[in-house]
């Protein structure tokens, strides 16, 4: 891969030619289990939280919303959502 390619994260689609978009990811932070972050794109933070949360032995429908919120770029929501499930999410990239 280039240097350009990989300073602007873009690849070619199915040998097509055309360059695609890289995927955001996000840093999701444990705030209960110090040091425990993973970088992921925002499809796969409901079932990260869902999975430190079963560790616990809970369960919540706040997981797809905190998703959602990410994804929509709607910070305020991710940060209380967060707040109440124990995690925080940033931009990884």
């Amino acid at each position: 891969m280039s240097f350009s390619r990989k300073l602007f994260g873009a690849t070619r689609a199915g040998g097509s030619g055309r360059p695609t978009a890289a995927v955001p990811l996000y840093r999701v932070t444990d705030v209960l289990h110090d040091g425990r972050a993973v970088n992921v794109p925002a499809r796969e933070i409901a079932s990260t939280v869902a999975g430190w949360l079963a560790e616990l032995g809970v369960r919540s429908p706040l997981v797809e919303q905190l998703e959602r919120a990410v994804d929509a770029g709607d910070w305020p929501t991710a940060y209380a959502i967060g707040q109440h499930l124990s995690v925080k999410v940033s931009s990884a990239s």
